[in-house]
């Protein structure tokens, strides 16, 4: 897969162009039906199939202190559309100036003029244009004028819910990390380098890696997960807590840290991947460390139990 950055590198050819719009926080279930569609109506064309996105999310522009936590870095998007087919991924820098573009400013200057779409494949809830006011059905309007086609495509349900990116984004503040397994169609997954922490783990036998991750990533809730760590090429069945160490701080920023089962080496500075699969419990201050240590133990045993089962 072509990754562009700047929509004036993109060069086109004589292949027709199917475009997926949308944000794609996740490529959560709804998106991988669209982007499928996309990608077996551009191969039963001999076209390329690619998706455009704005970065950062228009939200970060207009209204920060509001703006949706993501659901996966952008390496980790990027990684899930090329895993879906996508030949060509086009990011484009989101400014105040394209926010006060009108909806058919946005189709002249991007869809006409730059990309020369062949079609357009959007979700039913997509909007664009100033102050989002243009929707699915102004886009097909402004296909027939373009002479290009767009598919609008129906959404997906789970548990008799219509996946978003937003329901998933809120089954992981709870902690419900089957609900949002089920929507994302994989196990939700944070990632990001291996720091020094206080190292208190070490010294009471149960080492950890504790994880810094980019401050705009969606951290499931306080508590103790069940997870698959993957370092390298290598996976780990790993017991995961995030919290602020109650037991030993009044104060504390939540921090993450992965005891990795049947593992004891110095990871300090590589990439580390958390997959979660349950959440054992939730976040508690212990009376102690034999406390601590007893609980700990429990929670090892249940971490590799539920891994062996689910993985």
């Amino acid at each position: 897969m072509e990754i562009i950055r700047d929509i004036d590198n993109f060069i086109s050819n004589d292949k027709p162009l199917y475009l997926a719009l949308g944000n794609f926080d996740g490529v959560h279930r709804g998106h991988q039906k669209l982007i499928s569609e996309l990608v077996q109506r551009a191969k039963s064309n001999q076209g390329r199939a690619a998706a455009f996105i704005f970065e950062p999310h228009p939200g970060k522009v207009l209204s920060p202190e509001r703006a949706p936590k993501m659901l996966a870095t952008p390496e980790r998007q990027a990684e899930l559309l090329r895993e879906a087919g996508l030949d060509v991924l086009i990011y484009n820098a989101f400014t105040r100036d394209i926010a006060h573009w009108s909806p058919e400013e946005f189709v002249e200057r991007i869809l006409v003029k730059r990309l020369r779409i062949q079609e357009a494949f959007v979700g039913f809830n997509y909007s664009f244009g100033h102050k989002g006011a243009g929707t699915p059905d102004m886009l097909q309007q402004m296909g027939s004028k373009h002479h290009f086609k767009v598919n609008i495509i129906a959404p997906v349900e789970v548990d008799g819910e219509v996946v978003s990116s937003s329901l998933v984004r809120k089954a992981l503040d709870r902690g419900d990390i089957e609900f949002a397994h089920r929507m994302l169609g994989y196990y939700p997954m944070i990632e990001g380098q291996v720091i020094k922490g206080e190292q208190r783990g070490s010294a009471i036998g149960f080492p950890t890696a504790n994880l810094g991750i980019i401050a705009d990533l969606n951290v499931p809730a306080k508590g103790v997960y069940a997870a698959k760590a993957v370092l390298g090429s290598n996976y780990y069945k790993a017991a995961v807590n995030i919290g602020s160490k109650p037991t030993f701080h009044t104060e504390y920023p939540v921090s993450i840290e992965a005891h990795l089962i049947d593992f004891n080496q110095e990871i300090y500075g590589e990439q580390l991947r958390l997959y979660f699969v349950h959440k054992i419990r939730d976040e508690k201050k212990f009376n102690g460390i034999d406390e601590l240590v007893q609980q700990i133990n429990l929670d090892r045993d249940k971490a590799r139990e539920i891994v062996s089962l689910k993985i």
